[in-house]
């Protein structure tokens, strides 16, 4: 044993092998070795997280799941619109439609790690409702979040897929303060929107 520790530089003193009390000392080319003792550093936690969450991100009142689909109601006619939004504001990024939510109700909705905001200002999806597509967000968001872009002339998603309906969670973070459900959606043919 002492012969090996003397070949990697180590000084030992002991016994030899004759029960004698011996000192092996390092090879003259062996690098002195060396004991620290300071003691290890401490690492701490990181007190906020490295990403800061978007301002939209805000506490939420409600949250679910639902599909989502995408719409551009401005009027025009084209690719299924049906006129104005209900709320009566334009048509414009962050606008979404629900069959249920009250009007002016603000939230975010998060994609495969993406979020985005939204606001309730129309009503709808209507038929796809019943079949659990309870969320229609506006053509430009629904392209960001899957990839996509927004074609202002054909009103459609083009570039991500063929992706028309996605799989979301909604955080509302205010409800509206017009009529209608303050819960999980429910489908447009039962007209909680109304009450």
């Amino acid at each position: 044993m002492t012969t090996v520790l003397a070949t990697a530089g180590i000084a030992v003193a002991g016994l030899g092998a004759t029960g004698a009390a011996s000192t092996l000392a390092a090879p003259p080319h062996a690098n002195p070795v060396r004991i620290h003792t300071k003691p290890a550093a401490i690492v701490k936690p990181l007190e906020k997280p490295l990403v800061k969450e978007p301002s939209f991100v805000k506490p939420a009142v409600f949250t679910g799941t639902t599909t989502a689909s995408y719409f551009w109601d401005d009027a025009s006619g084209r690719a299924g619109d049906t006129g104005l939004p209900a709320s009566g504001k334009p048509m414009q990024k962050g606008m979404a439609a629900s069959p249920s939510w009250p009007l002016g109700t603000e939230g975010y909705v998060v994609y495969k790690g993406q979020k985005k905001p939204f606001f309730v200002g129309d009503r709808g999806p209507g038929v796809p409702s019943s079949k659990g597509v309870m969320l229609d967000l506006d053509g430009q968001t629904f392209a960001e979040l899957t990839g996509g872009s927004f074609d202002m002339t054909t009103l459609a998603v083009k570039g991500n897929g063929g992706a028309g309906h996605i799989p979301i969670e909604y955080h509302i973070t205010k409800w509206g303060d017009g009529t209608g459900l303050k819960a999980a959606p429910v489908p447009f043919s039962l007209g909680a929107w109304r009450h």
